[in-house]
C-alpha cells in the first residue's frame, strides 16, 4: 500500500472536519456512479434501454464495490477515471445480469460522468459552506451588537487615524459576508447544472431521444438542464472557484484584522482559549492566533489556484486537452481551503474575547493626538480650515517633541485658546464624541442581517 498523502495530516487544519469526505476518492467515484445510475433510469424511462436493465445497473453503482487502487492505476493509462470506472461497473453488472451490462454508460461520454459527478460533489460542499457561513454571520452579528458603541482606534496605513467602534469593524466583516451569501445563492443556479452531451456534445448516439433522456436525467439528479452541453465552456467551474476565492479573501481580511488586534502590544481582542490551542513548543506564555494563521494560509494559496482555473478556460473545440484535466485537483482544493478557512473563522468569531478597557487605553496612547481632526474642524469654523490645520499641526509637533498631552499644547497656544475654551477642548478630545455615523452603520448592517434571516 502506498503511504497516505500529506493532506491526511493537514486536512483538519486547512480543510475542516467534513469537506475532506466530500472530496475523498470514494466520494469522487460515487458522484460518477450516481450519474451512471440516474442515466440508466432516465434511458429506461425513455425506452432507450430495456426497463429491466436500469435496476441491475443502479444496484452496482456503489463506490464500496469499486477497486480504487486498480482504478487509479488504470486511470493513469486511460487519461481519466471514468473509462476504467465504466469497465469495472460493467463487469460488476455482468456478474449478475449480462444483458443489463450491455447498457452501462449508454450514449454518454467520460466527461459527462466526471463533470456531473463533480457538480454533485459541489452541491454537497456548497450546502456545508453555506451552513457554516450562516453560523459565522450570526456570531458576527452578536459581536457587532454587543460592541456597537465600544470605541476603538481606527487605523490607516497601520497608524492611529481616528476613533471608530469595534462594532463598526465587525459590521464591516458581516456586511461583506452578506454579499458572499448572495453570490453563493446566485451561483448555485448556474453551477449546479447537468453535463450531458455525449462524444461531441450532440447526443447523436441517442437519436431523437437525446433531449427526453437529458430532461429525465437532470430531473433525477435534481440539477438544472443547460441549453447546451458545456464540455469546453468552463465559466461555471471558474465562477465557483472565483466566488469561493472572494469569500476566502474576506475571511483572510478578517483573520488579518483579528491577528493584528491580538498582538501583545495591542491586546484588544483574542482568539478563544482551548486546551492545546495556540501554544508554543518552547514559550509557555505564548497565545498564538492559530485560527487566523490557517485562514490566512488559505487566502494566500487560493488566488494561485484560481489562476489555474481561469487559464484552463481557453480550451480546444468540443473537448479539451489539458485545460479540463487541470481542474480535477484544483477546484476541490479551492473548495476545501475555503471551507477550512470558514470553519476556523467561525470558531474565532464564536469565541472571540474583546478587551474594551485596552481599546480605550490605546485610544489615549497618542496623548490626545488621535482627536486632532476634531479640534481642527472646530477651530476652522472661526478661523478657516487651512489656518486651523497649521495651528493644530504645530501643537501636535510640540506635544510629541516635548512629551505633552495635546490638551496642554493646545491651551499653551494663544491663537487656539482665544477661540476654544478649556471645556470645549476637553469635549473635542474625548473619542466618544467623534464617532460619526458608526452606530448608524452598525444598525443598518444588523437590520439587513435580521431581514435576511426572516426570509
Amino acid at each position: 500500500m502506498p503511504p497516505p498523502p500529506l493532506a491526511t495530516l493537514t486536512a483538519p487544519m486547512f480543510s475542516g472536519d467534513t469537506m475532506p469526505d466530500v472530496f475523498s476518492a470514494r466520494a469522487c467515484v460515487q458522484g460518477m456512479l450516481d450519474f451512471e445510475a440516474a442515466l440508466a433510469r432516465a434511458e429506461a424511462r425513455a425506452g432507450v434501454i430495456p426497463q429491466t436493465a436500469a435496476g441491475p445497473i443502479a444496484a452496482k453503482c456503489n463506490a464500496a464495490l469499486i477497486d480504487l487502487p486498480q482504478l487509479a492505476q488504470a486511470g493513469a493509462a486511460a487519461g481519466n477515471l471514468a473509462i476504467p470506472l465504466v469497465k469495472q461497473l460493467t463487469a460488476l453488472v455482468a456478474r449478475d445480469d449480462k444483458d443489463a451490462s450491455k447498457f452501462v454508460h449508454w450514449g454518454a461520454t467520460s466527461q459527462d460522468a466526471i463533470d456531473t459527478g463533480l457538480v454533485l460533489q459541489l452541491r454537497k460542499a456548497l450546502d456545508l459552506i453555506e451552513a457554516d457561513l450562516a453560523h459565522l454571520a450570526s456570531a458576527l452579528a452578536l459581536q457587532a451588537q454587543t460592541h456597537r458603541n465600544t470605541p476603538l482606534v481606527g487605523r490607516t496605513w497601520m497608524q492611529h487615524a481616528l476613533p471608530i467602534t469595534f462594532g463598526l469593524k465587525v459590521a464591516g466583516w458581516l456586511d461583506a459576508l452578506h454579499r458572499h451569501q448572495d453570490r453563493l445563492t446566485e451561483m448555485r443556479r448556474r453551477v449546479l447544472t447537468l453535463q450531458f452531451g455525449g462524444a461531441a456534445g450532440t447526443l447523436a448516439s441517442l437519436g431523437d431521444q437525446g433531449m427526453p433522456v437529458a430532461q429525465a436525467l437532470a430531473a433525477d439528479l435534481q440539477l438544472a438542464l443547460p441549453d447546451t452541453p458545456w464540455h469546453t465552456h468552463r465559466d461555471r467551474m471558474a465562477e465557483a472557484a472565483t466566488v469561493l476565492g472572494m469569500l476566502t479573501g474576506t475571511l483572510g481580511k478578517m483573520a488579518r484584522d483579528v491577528s493584528l488586534h491580538m498582538q501583545t502590544d495591542v491586546a484588544e481582542a483574542a482568539e478563544p482559549v482551548a486546551h492545546g490551542r495556540g501554544g508554543s513548543s518552547t514559550m509557555p506564555h505564548k497565545r498564538n492566533p492559530v485560527g487566523c494563521a490557517a485562514a490566512l494560509t488559505a487566502a494566500l494559496r487560493v488566488p494561485g489556484l484560481i489562476a489555474t482555473m481561469l487559464a484552463g478556460m481557453v480550451q480546444e473545440h468540443e473537448r479539451a486537452l489539458g485545460g479540463w484535466q487541470a481542474e480535477w485537483d484544483t477546484l476541490p482544493e479551492i473548495v476545501q481551503l475555503t471551507a477550512g478557512a470558514l470553519q476556523q473563522m467561525r470558531q474565532v468569531a464564536e469565541g472571540l474575547t474583546v478587551n474594551a478597557t485596552r481599546m480605550r487605553t490605546n485610544l489615549d496612547a497618542t496623548g490626545g493626538q488621535i482627536m486632532a481632526e476634531a479640534v481642527t474642524l472646530a477651530l476652522g469654523a472661526s478661523i478657516g480650515r487651512l489656518a486651523a490645520h497649521q495651528l493644530v499641526e504645530a501643537a501636535c509637533h510640540r506635544a510629541a517633541g516635548e512629551g505633552l498631552h495635546l490638551r496642554e499644547a493646545l491651551l499653551a497656544d494663544p491663537a487656539i485658546s482665544a477661540e476654544l475654551s478649556p471645556r470645549q477642548i476637553d469635549r473635542l478630545l474625548d473619542p466618544v464624541n467623534y464617532l460619526g455615523q458608526a452606530a448608524a452603520f452598525v444598525d443598518r448592517v444588523l437590520h439587513t442581517h435580521r431581514q435576511r434571516n426572516e426570509h
